[in-house]
């Protein structure tokens, strides 16, 4: 029981890696789907497709960057893992905004990404407004990586 709260901290640095990577690997995945059908086509237009299909992975990064963020906090990487209870679950949920939102952006993002891609298909010259459609969903990604850095660095200060 001593190490629960180092369960639960260990928990969301785990969860805010996991989430965000699964969101990006079917991100990715999607988009790279539908950029595949266009180079089929016209490869020609690899560079600006590829851009495309690269957009959702960027939420696994978001959460790797988290994840580690929380484990050299915690002590994991380079201290002494002793953290209470009260503190491992504020860790926990301080990971929490990357791992849901990275989730759930990365796929909204891939859905975006593939209409941009078929804008791309059909006309190549608005490859650079195409882009913008999928970014603007990247700035939720964003936020909650913004939220959950404040959070996880601010709770190294706390002695609870």
């Amino acid at each position: 029981m001593d190490n629960l709260g180092l369960i639960f901290a260990l928990s969301g640095a785990v969860l805010a890696a996991l989430l965000a990577g699964i969101g990006s690997a079917i991100g990715v995945g999607m988009a790279g789907q539908a950029a595949a059908g266009v180079v089929t086509d016209d490869p020609s237009k690899f560079g600006k497709v590829l851009i495309l299909q690269l957009l959702p992975g960027t939420q696994g990064i978001y959460g790797l960057l988290i994840a580690f963020l929380t484990l050299t906090q915690i002590g994991v990487l380079g201290g002494s893992p002793d953290i209470s209870l009260a503190k491992g679950l504020l860790y926990f949920v301080a990971c929490l905004p990357m791992a849901f939102v990275g989730l759930w952006s990365a796929i909204r993002q891939a859905q975006a990404a593939v209409s941009s891609i078929a804008l791309v298909a059909k006309r190549p010259d608005q490859a650079g407004k195409a882009i913008i459609f999928p970014a603007m969903v990247e700035t939720y990604a964003i936020l909650a990586l913004l939220i959950s850095i404040l959070c996880v660095t601010g709770l190294g200060g706390l002695n609870i």
